[in-house]
C-alpha cells in the first residue's frame, strides 16, 4: 500500500521575482518605495536652504534677577557707588530668536514649521539684514547697539533719580569714505566744530552746513583728556548736505559705577526696561508692587522710547515667563492690536516717564487711566 505524502509548506517566492507575486509582497514594495521618497524629501528639505528669516518668542530676562551660566549667578544689573535699595516683583527685558541671516541660513523645514505657526513669522532676510553684512558684522553692530542702549539707559535712570550726568558728542567711527582719517580718531570727544560748540549732534550738523562741501573746518576735540585742535576737508554726505564723514555718538561722565551683564543677547530693545530696573535700584521702595512687568523699547538720552521689530514675538514670550503686564513703544501699537496674548495687559508709552508711571500705576492698583494700544 502506498503511503500518503507528508503536508509540505508551500516554497515562499522571492521578493521581486516576477508577475505572480502576492498582494503583501506588493505592499511591502510600496512601503519601500514610499519611505525612499519620504527620506529623499526629508534630506532635500534640509539641505534646501530659503532667503528667509524667521522670528521666534525668545526669553523675557528679568533686569531685577541674576543670570546663571555654567552654574554661576550673576546680577543682571549691578551698581557700585550710590546707596541701592532691595525690589521685588520683575521689570523683564524681552528678546526675539531670529533664524537666518548671514552664516545661518534657514532651510525648508524651518520656514513651513514657522508659516504654520502664528507666534512665529517669515520674513525675506533682506528686510532683516543688510545683505552686504556678515555674520561677524551682524554680531559686532547688536553688540555696539546693545552698549549704546545700556548707557542710554543708565544715564535716564540716574537723571530722574536726582544724578547729574554730562554729555558729550563723540566721534563714534570715521568712514571710509571721510578726509578725517588719520585726523579725528573714535572716542575724540568734539569741543567745536568750525568755531560752533558741539552741544549736540544737530549743532555740529548745523555748522557744518555754513560752508560747501570740499570746504575745509577746523574741529577742536578732547583726546585722552588732551585737546587737540585739526582742520578737516568736508565732504558730500546724504542729500547733498556737508558732512564730516564721520558717526557721531555720546559718551557719558557718569557719577555712579552700573554694569549690565546680559549675556549675548544684543541689540538696542532693551534700554526701556534697563531704565527702569536701573532706576528701581537706586530709589527707595518698591517700583513694581511686586508684579511681574515685561516690556521692550529703545530709549535715547533724553528719555524718548523708540519703536522695535518682533514686537508680536515678545509678547508671546512674555506671557510665557509669566508676566501679567507689558509696556509697548507707542509707535509699535498697530502691530499689538491683534496679538495680545491671552492674560496680560499692554499699556503704551512713549518716554521714560510715560513707562514709569505706568508701573507705579500697576503697583498701586490703578490703570484705568493709563494709555493701551
Amino acid at each position: 500500500m502506498r503511503r500518503a505524502a507528508p503536508d509540505v509548506a508551500a516554497p515562499t517566492p522571492l521578493r521581486g521575482a516576477g508577475p505572480h507575486d502576492g498582494p503583501a509582497s506588493r505592499g511591502r514594495l510600496v512601503a519601500l518605495v514610499l519611505f525612499i521618497l519620504v527620506l529623499v524629501v526629508a534630506v532635500g528639505g534640509s539641505v534646501v536652504h530659503l532667503p528667509y528669516a524667521v522670528m521666534s518668542p525668545g526669553a523675557a530676562i528679568d533686569t531685577l534677577g541674576d543670570r546663571v551660566s555654567r552654574g554661576a549667578r550673576t546680577p543682571i544689573l549691578t551698581v557700585a557707588g550710590a546707596k541701592t535699595y532691595p525690589t521685588d516683583g520683575a521689570l523683564r527685558f524681552t528678546t526675539v530668536s531670529v533664524s537666518g541671516g548671514p552664516g545661518y541660513p534657514v532651510d525648508l523645514w524651518k520656514v513651513l514649521g514657522a508659516w504654520v505657526d502664528p507666534a512665529q513669522d517669515v520674513l525675506p532676510v533682506d528686510e532683516v539684514f543688510d545683505p552686504r553684512a556678515t555674520s561677524q558684522q551682524v554680531e559686532e553692530e547688536n553688540a555696539i547697539e546693545m552698549k549704546g542702549s545700556q548707557q542710554e539707559a543708565t544715564a535716564v535712570a540716574l537723571r530722574a533719580a536726582g544724578y547729574g550726568v554730562p554729555t558729550s558728542i563723540v566721534v563714534a567711527r570715521v568712514l571710509d569714505t571721510s578726509k578725517a582719517k588719520g585726523l579725528l580718531r573714535a572716542g575724540d570727544r568734539l569741543v567745536r566744530v568750525g568755531g560752533v560748540a558741539a552741544t549736540s549732534a544737530e549743532a555740529v550738523r548745523g555748522a557744518l552746513q555754513r560752508v560747501r562741501p570740499g570746504a575745509s573746518v577746523p574741529v577742536d576735540v578732547t583726546r585722552a583728556g588732551r585737546p587737540v585742535t585739526v582742520t578737516v576737508q568736508t565732504i558730500e554726505g546724504s542729500g547733498g548736505r556737508t558732512a564730516l564723514g564721520v558717526l557721531l555718538g555720546l559718551d557719558h561722565d557718569f557719577p555712579v559705577t552700573v554694569t549690565v551683564s546680559a549675556g549675548d543677547v544684543g541689540g538696542p530693545s532693551a534700554g526701556l526696561m534697563f531704565a527702569l530696573g536701573i532706576f528701581d535700584k537706586i530709589t527707595a521702595g518698591s517700583l513694581t508692587g511686586n508684579h511681574d512687568i515685561a516690556g521692550t523699547g529703545t530709549i535715547d538720552d533724553t528719555g524718548a522710547v523708540g519703536p522695535i521689530g518682533g514686537i508680536k514675538q515678545k509678547l508671546v514670550g512674555a506671557r510665557a515667563s509669566g508676566a501679567d503686564y507689558f509696556l509697548a513703544p507707542a509707535a509699535n501699537c498697530a502691530q499689538v492690536i491683534g496679538n495680545v496674548p491671552a492674560g496680560i495687559e499692554v499699556y503704551k508709552v512713549a518716554s521714560f516717564a510715560d513707562a514709569r508711571a505706568a508701573v507705579e500705576g500697576i503697583a498701586k492698583g490703578q490703570t484705568a487711566s493709563l494709555p493701551r494700544c
